[in-house]
């Protein structure tokens, strides 16, 4: 039941006519608890709130899969206001960003422009930029463009995802960059010809990822709500006499508040993942695939309203 769930919210997440309408009606079903906001004003209230708590963050303009130049622009542009507002108010933030939103499917040119800007942006406020992965058939393009990015800037990093095959090898081919990497099972509907179909599986090469990085010296994000993995990655830490400055823990907004806090208790950084924009569609529903109790949140929302 859990799996078919899972196929069902992802193959939701690619409809267009439900993207089209998600916008149109805005953040409602339960949404809001997963995505910060709507405009950038919106997300900068909530970044304040979590910085408070001693929380990093780090935010994301949402959209991806543009079809045209102009889209690629407009997104360019939301994540350029995005680094002025975190630098103006100083908060402890990064950004987030997938290049598709910047124009990866419609040429290298205006991708490798629009990722420029919002870089040169982001070194002038001391920000830092992750480019995030998406699915199987953009992998190679997106770490190609990242070597070619991360020669010329040294403030960005990007994702690996732990069910592909191919993800240990990434990163040893990556190792000669110092690369601050993030680190995540993977949150798209893969073929098991490129991907781990068996969880344990993913699991497993998640634990070797994890320690293959941090033991070859790089920084490493590691983006879970897995308490197995917290565990591993605590047990890994101390046992190697890894410092607490070369790694972090990351969540989603919105999906175990209370153990974020706590992990910034026992001291260790924290990061939350802040989405915000119109187009919070496809990213809702991969967030309802991962968990069965977020769709039991939403529809407690939805009976609330």
């Amino acid at each position: 039941m859990e799996q078919a769930l899972k196929n069902f919210f992802l193959f939701l997440s690619k409809n267009k006519a439900l993207t089209r309408a998600a916008k149109k009606y805005g953040l409602r079903f339960g949404a809001s608890r997963f995505v910060a906001g709507e405009t950038i004003d919106q997300a900068i209230k909530v970044i304040k709130e979590l910085n408070s708590k001693g929380l990093e963050v780090t935010i994301d303009y949402l959209g991806e899969f543009v079809d045209n130049e102009a889209e690629a622009i407009e997104r360019t542009n939301q994540s350029l206001e995005a680094i002025k507002a975190i630098g103006k108010e100083k908060l402890h933030s990064q950004l987030s960003l997938k290049m598709t939103s910047m124009g990866l499917d419609l040429s290298d040119e205006l991708v490798m422009k629009n990722m420029r800007k919002i870089l040169n942006a982001a070194k002038e406020h001391n920000l830092f930029v992750t480019i995030d992965m998406e699915d199987f058939t953009r992998c190679q393009k997106t770490l190609d463009i990242f070597r070619q990015l991360k020669i010329e800037y040294d403030n960005v990093g990007t994702v690996l995802q732990a069910y592909l095959y191919r993800t240990e090898r990434d990163i040893e081919d990556l190792n000669e960059f110092e690369p601050n990497l993030r680190l995540v099972k993977g949150a798209y509907k893969e073929s098991p010809e490129v991907a781990f179909p068996d969880k344990k599986d993913v699991d497993e090469n998640y634990k070797k990822i994890i320690k293959l990085h941090l033991l070859n010296g790089n920084f490493t994000a590691i983006a879970t709500h897995d308490e197995a993995i917290i565990d591993y990655t605590k047990k890994l830490v101390k046992e190697h006499n890894i410092p607490n400055d070369q790694f972090e823990f990351q969540m989603l907004y919105g999906i175990r508040p209370e153990r974020q806090l706590e992990l910034v208790k026992e001291g260790y950084k924290m990061r939350v993942y802040v989405p915000f924009g119109t187009d919070w569609y496809g990213y809702f529903m991969r967030r309802l695939a991962e968990r069965p109790a977020n769709v039991a949140f939403v529809l407690k929302g939805v009976v609330k309203k």
